[in-house]
């Protein structure tokens, strides 16, 4: 039996370079530009798709790197996922989500197993940690990028945002529409997102604690219910939330006790997600950068995987506020 399946032979042949040339070319290393597109030209036209189970035997590689966060649902990982895969795809990466889920116990499972030889490397987005999963990085098989804060001091490569400034840029835009009954409703404070938007609310709004609300979770779900119950008991001209989640269901909240946004309460979120910029009426938020991380992190993925003796390297991607609707911006 004979295969018609083209060859990488044929492919070098047909763009008229060097076999090592086309392997460069097709794998998005130390190609011009114009190089790749001849070389992937003349493969579209063989019908050529390269053999990835052979070239992991030979290179003793998987070619596959692990997104691992606790909810692969929330918007913000997905923009991150994105921006990985615009990295790690030129360079014949897959990307491979995993959940995690909301503990630092899942966690450390996870990256404890990573000797299996399932993938190259990992990218994770902690929603807790502790000592231990602190340990497993450290003595992980494979390089391992963090996505937050929480590791920054133990000689971990990360990439961070200030996300505690981002909340003092929030309150000062208040501050200055002429808000000052400013309310907060955080997510879970055990978590390292809760703990650091917290630190930054109680940095900028001296408050008792009757003007801020915990919700169960990062979610529209859980942020409708807590703003109901900081609703109830305070009165407030500004709500400022967590993320992009929460501040909807405050919306929502607000909307049930028949007030409007931004007209009677305004309304600010954080990480100026997708949903939150199409939502009526669209969401002041501050962005953290989800899209620059998410590079960021696949970027430096990559210089592990070529060098895993390189420098650990912390990238830190500022906060943004974005005006909209909720306070009173422009559509």
């Amino acid at each position: 039996m004979t295969s018609t399946r083209a060859t990488l032979m044929q492919v070098a042949h047909r763009a008229g370079v060097s076999l090592a040339s086309t392997s460069r070319a097709l794998h998005g290393t130390g190609a011009s530009p114009a190089m790749v597109e001849r070389v992937r030209a003349a493969a579209a036209e063989l019908g050529y798709s390269p053999d990835a189970i052979g070239r992991s035997l030979r290179l003793k590689k998987t070619f596959q790197v692990a997104f691992a966060v606790a909810d692969i649902g929330n918007p913000v990982y997905v923009e991150m996922m994105r921006a990985i895969h615009e990295v790690l795809a030129p360079r014949g990466y897959r990307v491979v989500v995993m959940s995690t889920g909301d503990t630092a116990t899942s966690t450390v499972d996870l990256v404890a197993s990573l000797g299996s030889g399932v993938v190259d490397g990992l990218i994770v987005s902690p929603l807790r940690t502790d000592d231990r999963l602190v340990r497993e990085i450290q003595e992980a098989p494979v390089p391992v990028v963090v996505i937050g804060r929480a590791l920054d001091d133990h000689g971990i490569s990360s990439v961070s945002t200030d996300s505690a400034g981002g909340i003092g840029q929030a309150v000062g835009h208040l501050h200055a529409i002429g808000r000052r009954r400013i309310g907060f409703l955080n997510g879970p404070l055990d978590t390292t997102p809760g703990a650091a938007r917290q630190r930054g609310f109680d940095a900028v709004v001296p408050t008792d604690r009757s003007e801020v609300e915990i919700a169960g979770d990062f979610t529209v779900a859980a942020g409708l219910e807590a703003a109901r119950r900081l609703l109830a008991r305070a009165e407030l001209d500004a709500v400022v939330a967590a993320n992009d989640l929460l501040a909807i269901g405050v919306i929502r909240a607000v909307r049930e006790r028949g007030l409007s946004v931004p007209e009677d309460i305004a309304v600010t979120g954080m990480d100026d997600t997708e949903i939150g910029r199409v939502f009526l009426p669209s969401l002041t938020s501050v962005s953290l950068g989800s899209t620059e991380r998410g590079r960021a992190a696949a970027k430096l993925m990559l210089r592990l995987a070529d060098d895993p003796d390189s420098a650990v390297e912390q990238v830190a991607v500022p906060p943004e506020l974005v005006v909209r609707e909720s306070t009173g911006g422009a559509p």
